[in-house]
């Protein structure tokens, strides 16, 4: 039987907006800005608070992209069919951790990862793998990989080239986003200013050679994973994003010429309406750095056009069922946001990688959402609102006081190396954390309302045998390969990593051709940049 809290916490203390400021019982016009037509302004229009695109949901629904990979190449090709046999619109794919750092599955700190939080990618014959049978000049694919990500862009272009598929007709996104590394996810391959040369590089070769094809998804989820509050998601996010404009421009790349294709990647939390305000703020922040301080000129330059993930910080795994309402929430708060993209995490998320069932019911919410709920018939249906248009105006406040401390210290990447991002975050995650132990912040089923008799809940397991298929199928790309070959593309990627001025996609390209692996380039490029390890943060 349910169980009640002992006491109630006194709910005042949690009744603040995000600099702090107590939210008031009551908003009116009077909290309105003072020129809501230029702040508010209409969807379509400068400043975009109200959506990118004017007929936003009424035109074409957000893409549901379901996160998605584990096991071997096959296993998650599975379950990538078995996601748009059921009406999924575009694939996102996860990579396991051995392959996030940038280490082959046979290596010794790969042990016991393989396969195990996503899937295993080593070789390019794993990439065809993962895609077989895939349309990949009509299906829009995401990969949320960073560190390697220029490795994973080489080895999925060669993957369709070798189908015939031209890189200019293939779509998606690539995170690549790399200072949310050393900010947030902590997985890294090199030191941050050659990292930050191959986010450059990336960036430069797609708007040439990729034109459907988003080189940068500047990813705020992960931040907010480790625990940001709403307000230090957005600064450090657009933060971020900032500083890859700055850097494209001063390899002197027009802004027009790549802004276009730079897109956004979001939290979805639990607090309705602060994730709504957070949202409009950032278009309406993006659009005016891209206008008034880039000189952007072309319209879509200003865009921002984002994807939203549920947060998987917010699901427990105390009466997971309780998930399936956190993500609904979470989710209506994205769409109500504006996102153009959204993926619902799955009840089970908290104990292992997520059942077909569970995947099922996530699509199945947002489905339900799409067709069911009404949301989607007028654009921006919150806009107006008078406690919605105060917290957004309050949230872009916050935001740019955060880039001012920034950029006191040098910017973006200066901030990173003295650990201000990352000491913020541990802050707040340690305030959330104290509140929560305190009582004084409910979380349902955690420290209020437990069912000490729920039955435990069938998981997805992963055959521990795939992760010896994973390392045979890799020696088998090495004794069938040209060794010669491989040595001769990988010295090639070495003498350019040296020369700074160099731009390193077409060696990596040569490296996926050669059949190198994803250890071995990032191997030789360590031996250019060097390795990188985080001072403490305490």
């Amino acid at each position: 039987m349910a169980t009640e809290p002992r006491e109630l916490p006194q709910r005042d203390a949690l009744f603040t907006t995000v600099s702090g400021q107590p939210i008031k019982p009551l908003y009116t016009e009077e909290d309105l800005p003072e020129s809501p037509a230029d702040a508010i302004g209409l969807p379509g229009e400068y400043p975009f608070t109200r959506g990118v695109y004017a007929s936003m949901y009424r035109g074409r629904l957000w893409t549901m992209r379901q996160f998605a990979g584990y096991g071997t190449a096959e296993e998650s090709n599975a379950r990538f069919r078995y996601l748009l046999d059921h009406g999924q619109t575009g694939l996102s794919t996860a990579f396991d951790m051995p392959s996030l750092m940038g280490h082959d599955s046979d290596h010794p700190r790969s042990e016991g990862e393989v396969g195990r939080e996503g899937v295993a990618v080593d070789t390019l014959d794993d990439m065809e793998t993962l895609f077989a049978g895939i349309p990949l000049d009509e299906v829009s694919v995401s990969m949320t990989i960073n560190a390697p990500a220029a490795i994973m862009l080489a080895f999925y272009v060669v993957a369709a080239e070798r189908r015939g598929i031209p890189p200019e007709r293939l779509a998606g996104t690539i995170q690549t986003d790399i200072l949310k590394e050393y900010i947030a996810q902590k997985e890294w391959c090199f030191p941050v200013d050659p990292a930050m040369r191959l986010v450059g590089d990336l960036i430069e070769w797609c708007s040439e050679h990729m034109p459907r094809w988003h080189p940068v998804s500047i990813s705020g989820y992960h931040i907010r994973e480790a625990g940001a509050t709403a307000v230090q998601e957005l600064a450090f996010t657009l933060k971020d994003g900032l500083t890859y404009v700055e850097q494209a421009v001063a390899r002197g790349l027009d802004v027009d010429d790549f802004a276009p294709r730079l897109s956004f990647f979001f939290n979805a939390h639990i607090d309705l309406f602060e994730e709504v305000a957070k949202y409009r703020a950032a278009r309406r922040i993006w659009a005016r750095e891209l206008r008034e301080r880039f000189g952007a000129r072309d319209e879509r330059s200003l865009l921002m056009r984002f994807h939203t993930q549920t947060a998987g910080v917010s699901l427990t795994a105390q009466q997971p069922l309780n998930n399936i309402i956190r993500t609904t929430i979470e989710a209506l708060a994205g769409v109500l946001g504006g996102t153009q993209s959204l993926h619902t995490n799955s009840y089970d998320e908290a104990l292992a990688l997520p059942t077909e069932e569970a995947v099922r019911v996530a699509l199945r919410t947002q489905q339900i959402i799409a067709h069911e709920s009404g949301v989607p018939n007028t654009v921006d249906p919150l806009g107006g609102a008078y406690f919605v248009e105060a917290l957004t105006d309050e949230m872009e406040r916050a935001a740019y006081e955060y880039f001012a401390k920034i950029d006191e210290l040098g910017g973006m990447v200066e901030a990173v190396k003295r650990n201000f991002p990352q000491r913020e975050i541990a802050d707040a995650a340690f305030r959330f954390q104290q509140e929560v132990d305190s009582g004084q912040r409910l979380v349902v089923g955690v420290n209020a309302y437990q069912n000490p008799d729920d039955e435990p809940l069938e998981i997805l397991r992963i055959d521990p045998a795939l992760e010896r298929k994973q390392m045979d199928r890799l020696a088998s790309v090495r004794a069938a390969r040209d060794a010669a070959g491989v040595e001769a593309a990988l010295a090639a990627l070495r003498e350019q990593a040296a020369r700074p001025a160099a731009n390193l996609m077409p060696a990596l390209l040569d490296c996926a051709r050669a059949h190198a692996t994803e250890g071995e380039i990032v191997g030789s490029h360590q031996d250019a940049f060097g390795t990188y390890a985080e001072a403490p943060v305490f």
